[in-house]
């Protein structure tokens, strides 16, 4: 289980390799993400809290980057934070994730991205539920929710 010290280390002083690769450029990307997608994803920006369409969802199932299809989260993790973003305390692998210090608007915060493409996520705050006390902030337009079968479906 990560915790905040690991979030840190990775972001001071590196991040895990990722199983896979997938590079593309500004143009491919663009072709294949909508344009809210592509300026959360490939340019950093940030949805408007409570608008994410996954930010209510509490269906079971595994949250992938909308970018690459590599797998991030599972639902049985996801927590209603009450701040508007999915929220998640682990991700699905330790190597899903990479961390990178972001000082942007004038504070200090840990900035999340998919370790296989490098598109932006949200950030990782320390003041999630325990046991990780980790609380991973994610824009809904990064992410697909790849639904588990249930029985009868």
């Amino acid at each position: 289980m990560l915790t905040w010290k690991d979030v840190i280390s990775f972001a001071v002083n590196g991040n895990l390799e990722p199983d896979i690769r997938v590079e593309k450029t500004a143009n491919q990307w663009q072709n294949q993400l909508t344009p809210e997608q592509f300026r959360i994803t490939r340019q950093k920006g940030t949805e408007r809290p409570h608008s994410g369409a996954l930010c209510a969802s509490h269906e079971l199932g595994k949250y992938s980057c909308i970018c690459c299809d590599s797998p991030l989260f599972d639902s049985t993790i996801k927590f209603n934070s009450g701040t508007g973003w999915p929220s998640f305390t682990q991700p699905i692998k330790d190597n899903a994730i990479k961390y990178e210090k972001d000082d942007s608007f004038g504070m200090v915060r840990v900035e999340v991205m998919c370790n296989t493409c490098d598109a932006h996520l949200g950030h990782v705050f320390p003041d999630g539920p325990e046991p990780s006390g980790l609380r991973y902030c994610i824009n809904s337009e990064s992410l697909q929710l790849e639904k588990e079968a249930t029985d009868g479906q």
